[in-house]
């Protein structure tokens, strides 16, 4: 079992890495290997595009629909 405590702190840091990480990629695998990098990934689901967590999977927070893939 995991316990997930969700932080606005900690998600709007994570969001804001995100964010400047897609600004500086010049292509969506650029994105995904330098969120790589700092252990994040991207996950789609029917819910919308969500930041995970590696190797674990667990969500941290939702992109906003204009940072989708």
């Amino acid at each position: 079992m995991v316990y997930v405590h969700k932080d606005p702190t900690v998600e709007a840091g994570v969001m804001a890495l995100v964010l400047r990480e897609k600004r500086r990629a010049r292509s969506r695998r650029d994105w995904e290997k330098a969120l790589q990098s700092f252990g994040y990934g991207l996950a789609r689901t029917k819910h919308g595009t969500f930041v995970t967590t590696l190797p674990h999977g667990v969500e941290v927070c939702r992109l906003p629909g204009g940072a989708a893939i």
